[in-house]
């Protein structure tokens, strides 16, 4: 499920969540509802590519990845994780999220 919403300083922000609600990845903020709506538009395509998730470790030595455009712009960024097996896990469920949305089957 991707969820749309208007921040309280006029810009939005997009999330890709699991099937309970919680939040798998938090897009940037976009200053318009039609940019965030491009962007997602542009997800499917983007999960073809192999270098579109940067895995990192914060220097409190827990596991994030970051999701990247086409131009290698970040876009969305996830929790932390304490395991690198539980980021390698998020960036799974997001691809099935994701590939969920470009079958029609939920936005």
């Amino acid at each position: 499920m991707i969820e749309l919403k208007k921040e309280t300083n006029n810009t939005y922000r997009f999330f890709v969540k699991t099937g309970d609600g919680n939040s798998l990845l938090n897009s940037i903020s976009f200053t318009s509802k039609e940019d965030a709506d491009t962007t997602i538009k542009q997800l499917p395509p983007l999960m073809k590519r192999q270098a579109v998730f940067e895995r990192k470790t914060d220097h409190k030595g827990k596991f994030m990845f970051a999701l990247k455009d086409s131009s290698g712009s970040v876009i969305g960024t996830s929790q932390r994780y304490s395991s690198e097996a539980g980021m390698e896990n998020g960036i799974k469920n997001v691809k099935k999220r994701i590939a969920a949305i470009s079958q029609g089957n939920e936005l």
